[in-house]
């Protein structure tokens, strides 16, 4: 059976740039989390939280990896805090081959800095904002990104097109390795 390839990680380590890529060298759907929220919701992401709280956006987010899980052969590019509610982390694991797109806080920052969609669409989620804001919840998530991974890869200096050559090279061994598994039973 095909399986999902969902991507997991802080913002701006990638995960919808790479995401588009893996979906068409695999001529497969791609589908991000936070779009599907905001259109879902009719506002960014930035207002969600504004009239509904933290709390609010993650309930939507929720329902919308629903969504996109319940499909068998997409791409998904996940929100960076997709995988703090449980139940979320027990979907991911279940519906995909997930892969863990890290980088450090310095690069992040960087990357935060030159996004012209950061500022318009995402709200900060600390009270320090910045570069303490980055560390923190990388530093917070970084066990729950780990506990649903399938692979990791850094994301640091590797170009989005060798990410997912890094991405496919795994997601192929483990479908290699779930047909040997079958064929042995």
């Amino acid at each position: 059976m095909a399986q999902n390839i969902i991507l997991v990680g802080y913002r701006c380590t990638g995960k919808t740039t790479v995401g588009k890529l893996l979906a068409e060298r695999l001529a497969r759907p791609f589908a991000d989390v936070d779009d599907l929220v905001e259109a879902h919701a009719a506002k960014s992401i930035k207002d969600i939280f504004a009239a509904e709280s933290e709390a609010g956006f993650r309930d939507r987010e929720s329902v919308a990896l629903q969504e996109l899980c319940a499909r068998s052969t997409s791409v998904i590019s996940t929100g960076g805090g997709a995988v703090l509610r449980e139940a979320n982390r027990a979907l991911l694991k279940a519906n995909g081959f997930v892969v863990w797109l890290t980088a450090t806080p310095e690069t992040v920052w960087a990357r935060l800095q030159t996004d012209p969609t950061t500022a318009a669409r995402r709200p900060n989620l600390t009270s320090t904002g910045g570069e303490e804001e980055v560390r923190a919840l990388i530093a917070a998530r970084e066990q729950l990104y780990r506990e649903v991974a399938d692979c990791a890869v850094a994301c640091d200096t590797l170009p989005p097109a060798g990410v997912a050559d890094v991405i496919l090279t795994a997601w192929t061994a483990a479908q290699t390795e779930r047909s040997a598994l079958r064929d042995q039973q």
